[in-house]
């Protein structure tokens, strides 16, 4: 697992991925000309209330890989 600290609303907080979905994230921000933080944000904004941050995370790029 790798831990990712970003700031959401003003709350530090650490992310725990597995090595694959980091990547996935690097690659996606990039060719989205976003920084990795943006893309959290963007991902927590819109997740399930209720919803742990991590898995919203790991569906998320899922369903950008599936698209």
């Amino acid at each position: 697992m790798k831990k990712i600290s970003v700031s959401l609303t003003g709350h530090q907080t650490s992310i725990s991925l597995e090595p694959e979905f980091v990547d996935a994230l690097h690659k996606i921000a990039d060719t989205r000309n976003m920084s990795v933080a943006e893309l959290i944000k963007h991902i927590d904004d819109n997740r399930t209330p209720n919803t742990n941050l991590s898995s919203a995370i790991r569906v998320w790029i899922l369903h950008e890989f599936m698209n």
